[in-house]
């Protein structure tokens, strides 16, 4: 279970809709604050101009160094973001404990190798999930909607794509920085180790957390077609904290997601292998269906493996 201890009034069930609203507000304050320095910084760092990063964000990525300057804000403003919203929420408006001397004994070689098998699994199945979710087609009455979000859609795609076509080792590795490991905990910090136990009391049910989270997770990051396969990925990682107790799991199991398929498109953009992010043309049944048993397979050992000791479990 979730360790979030703390005797706050604000993190009480009562103050659920207080709480969510100072949550919201910290946050956005601090993503647009470090965002902002950010921008700001980025120019002398990287020798370019806030027309071109702002260009960067519209379409246009002509401008030299622009693919480092974003990982760069991304990595600030958003990584480290979320790191330090869900630490000033959770330390000076929760007053909550996370207790790290009691997650990190938790984590063990046995339960490292689960996760590596699980995520593997996730991701084979995740395929299925990226297939169906490309096939959404909204009633005719909403096509101005379905036509706003794959316009959306592109545009994200498109820096995506900028982001992903490395054209250097240095520009790789901040790849696998920023979009691996920098986001994998960042993320998890603040969804997982703040989110997911405010919605288990709040709920009064550690499935409907974990979902509900994993809910919030998918939409935050505004990719209608991607939403499916981020839910998932979000449930999956909110099983492993609260099979385990431990947050390290779902943050080891969130960078090797990222940094695998950072890696896949690497190799890809090499003509190492045949992988193809945007394409969700076709799916294989037969790889889901495996990625799906391995990863049902691999949980069951897990929660069977990694039962936490009983103390200091969810007292928010």
């Amino acid at each position: 279970m979730e360790i979030y201890e703390t005797d706050s009034e604000i993190a009480k069930r009562k103050s659920w809709l207080l709480s969510l609203i100072v949550t919201v507000l910290v946050t956005l304050g601090v993503l647009l604050l470090l965002q902002s320095i950010a921008l700001v910084v980025a120019p002398f760092l990287f020798n370019i101009t806030i027309g071109e990063i702002l260009g960067l964000m519209t379409g246009d990525y002509s401008a030299n160094n622009g693919r480092m300057a974003m990982f760069f804000i991304q990595g600030i403003g958003s990584g480290i973001g979320f790191w330090v919203a869900a630490y000033v929420i959770m330390h000076y408006i929760d007053k909550a404990d996370l207790h790290w001397e009691v997650q990190l004994p938790r984590f063990n070689v046995s339960g490292g190798g689960l996760v590596l098998l699980i995520t593997l699994g996730g991701m084979l199945f995740n395929g299925l999930l990226i297939y169906w979710n490309s096939q959404l087609v909204l009633p005719e009455s909403m096509s101005g909607i379905e036509s706003w979000m794959k316009e959306m859609e592109q545009q994200l795609m498109g820096l995506t794509k900028f982001l992903t076509d490395f054209q250097s080792i240095p520009e790789l590795l901040m790849g696998v920085v920023v979009i691996g490991v920098l986001a994998g905990i960042g993320e998890e910090m603040f969804f997982r180790g703040l989110i997911q136990p405010k919605m288990h009391l709040y709920t009064g049910n550690a499935h409907a957390g974990i979902w509900l989270t994993a809910f919030i997770f998918s939409a935050i990051h505004v990719q209608f077609y991607g939403f499916l396969p981020r839910l998932f990925l979000g449930g999956m990682f909110g099983y492993l904290y609260y099979y385990s107790g431990s947050l390290t799991y779902p943050i080891v199991a969130h960078i090797v997601n990222n940094t695998f398929t950072i890696l896949m498109v690497y190799a890809s953009n090499q003509g190492m292998i045949d992988f193809d992010m945007e394409s969700t043309d076709t799916v294989s049944y037969p790889a889901a269906i495996v990625g799906l048993l391995v990863l049902l397979a691999g949980i069951f050992y897990f929660k069977k493996t990694n039962k936490p000791d009983g103390e200091l479990e969810q007292s928010i």
